[in-house]
């Protein structure tokens, strides 16, 4: 099985169809065979880590790691083309492959969630590989439907970056795909990894992200690939340096977006121990460093390369499967894994956990703290029990318990009632917080309402027509 490694930062540098979404739980693989999909997963916060993890090892590897270390977000490495225009994990397992399916099964089933990486050093890049838009975003459909996905990462660089028809098709199918399920009620993030200076990106990246903006792709996030510069540096400081000229390139490009905004859609990915250039190490200390800068920035992801290789070895070794600097088994994780959650910052948005408190100052509830699905959600005394703390994620979804606020059965008539649901991605769980207060629902809108109104304990949330009245005031978590 060929194994790839983080694509090196310097290397190499110098009118669509649409295809229509498939039927929900089903995809098609190039046979034509029918595969069940991956279970709904919960979303990502407005800050967290996801290492990169290489699909040609275990996919037992996100559980021992999880289970060391908390961490539950990680990144896929990597799909590109197998024969031909088809999708693969690293260009030879199936996408529907049993082992993996069961793993990110595992994962979401605890509150964890995957990204899908599309790229990277080796290989045909599937961009590359699929000569028309049509083709191209059937491919990248049957992967999110395949896995359940709603967040894709595109690592492109090298002969690839420099590719500017396959750069126009690439951005193309995602903007077709972003539309689509939008339309079905169901976000697709994307997000770009780039090589970069510590400067900030080169010309080949930028023109790359103002192509995306031309056919109006919703770029939720550029994570650097903060490695492999060639000359000494230090890698902490490097990163940190990288990160500040990025700011200001993606200000450049994204003219009406706050500072902190700005910030939220970074992500920062050095590779761990000794580089590619092995001149070049990346220590625990310049993890920390870089943790603390993107905590208080309000940057939204940090990854590294990878998940395989955080392990110790000799120190000064290169090696695939260890970091040949001073660490404990998962320290990067253990480290870069304390941004998940952080609200400092400002960033792109925050993801606090608390109660939502609302009628009579009473607390939305989740009834008898009773996780299966169809369970009531209700205004209860507040008495900061799981039942009451809620997570407002970065999708829209408010999450406690393991699962969603859901509308029942996607309803919109006034009335519907709430109710605590697996997380699907779908608009019947998507609430935009109002400045009156009001929490709508993206696929009813209308509001969230205390029932009656009554602020009696057990009183039922359902959805109703927004009056802007006080039993549709809720005040989030901060």
């Amino acid at each position: 099985m060929p194994r790839f490694s983080m694509p090196r930062a310097r290397s190499a540098v110098t009118a669509a169809l649409v295809v229509p979404l498939t039927a929900a739980g089903l995809v098609l693989s190039g046979s034509g065979a029918a595969h069940a999909a991956a279970n709904a997963g919960p979303g990502f916060p407005a800050h967290y880590a996801a290492p990169y993890v290489e699909t040609w090892n275990s996919p037992s590897a996100m559980a021992s790691a999880e289970a060391a270390t908390g961490l539950k977000y990680y990144t896929l490495a990597f799909v590109i083309a197998g024969s031909g225009c088809q999708a693969t994990f690293n260009g030879s397992t199936s996408i529907s492959d049993a082992g993996w399916t069961g793993a990110i099964n595992t994962l979401r089933a605890s509150g964890g969630d995957v990204i899908a990486s599309f790229g990277g050093a080796s290989g045909t890049e599937l961009a590359q590989a699929c000569t028309s838009v049509s083709s191209l975003q059937a491919q990248y459909q049957a992967v999110i439907d395949t896995l359940n996905l709603t967040r894709v990462d595109l690592d492109v660089e090298g002969a690839a970056l420099d590719d500017t028809a396959a750069n126009d098709r690439r951005n193309q199918a995602l903007a077709n795909l972003q539309t689509q399920y939008a339309a079905a009620g169901k976000t697709l993030s994307v997000d770009y990894t780039l090589p970069v200076d510590p400067s900030g990106l080169e010309s080949n990246s930028l023109s790359l992200l103002n192509n995306a903006k031309s056919h109006n792709l919703n770029v939720n996030l550029v994570n650097i690939m903060t490695m492999d510069y060639g000359p000494n540096e230090d890698m902490g400081q490097a990163a940190i340096s990288a990160a500040n000229g990025l700011h200001s390139q993606l200000g450049a490009i994204w003219t009406g977006k706050s500072s902190a905004q700005l910030w939220g859609m970074e992500g920062n990915t050095p590779m761990v121990g000794v580089n590619d250039s092995t001149n070049e190490v990346f220590s625990t200390g310049n993890a920390s460093a870089l943790e603390s800068f993107a905590a208080s920035n309000g940057i939204q992801e940090l990854s590294y390369w990878s998940l395989g290789r955080d392990k110790t070895c000799a120190t000064g070794t290169y090696s695939d499967t260890c970091s040949g600097t001073p660490e404990s088994a998962y320290q990067f994780a253990s480290i870069f894994n304390q941004l998940t959650g952080t609200t400092t910052g400002g960033g792109g948005g925050t993801t606090p956990t608390g109660a939502i408190t609302g009628y009579g100052g009473k607390c939305v509830d989740i009834a008898g703290a009773n996780s299966a699905n169809g369970t009531a959600v209700q205004l209860y005394d507040c008495n900061g029990t799981g039942a009451q703390s809620w997570t407002v994620a970065s999708n829209g979804s408010l999450q406690a318990l393991g699962k969603c606020m859901d509308v029942t059965a996607a309803g919109t008539a006034d009335g519907t009632q709430i109710q605590l649901y697996d997380c699907n991605g779908t608009a019947a769980q998507q609430w935009q917080h109002q400045s009156n207060g009001e929490l709508v629902n993206t696929g009813s809108g209308k509001c969230l309402d205390a029932t009656g109104p009554s602020s009696a304990n057990g009183t039922r949330l359902q959805i109703w027509t927004c009056a802007d009245s006080a039993n549709q005031q809720w005040n989030l978590p901060s």
